[in-house]
């Protein structure tokens, strides 16, 4: 089960205009993801993964799923599951 830092992180991903085809780097992942939370939010985010899902549910599961296995390579959680440190 994703954490909640995680979830919003997987979002902000899963909205940015990066691709899975380009394979990017742990710092394009993470500048990519604070540049879409500060210019959506969370909730802005959110509304847009569900649109997507609601329009293209096929294509929406295989991103997801690379966003959230991105985000939980570049974003390591640490013991106990909470990382406030690398917080978006």
């Amino acid at each position: 089960m994703a954490s909640t830092f995680e979830a919003v992180r997987a979002e902000a991903l899963f909205v940015s205009c990066l691709q899975p085809s380009q394979r990017p780097a742990g710092d394009e992942v993470r500048t990519a993801v604070a540049a879409i939370l500060r210019a959506h939010g969370i909730r802005g985010c959110a509304a847009a993964v569900a649109a997507e899902f609601g329009h293209h549910p096929d294509c929406a599961v295989a991103r997801m799923g690379w966003a959230l296995s991105t985000v939980r390579s570049v974003y390591p959680a640490a013991p106990g599951g909470l990382n406030p440190s690398r917080a978006a």
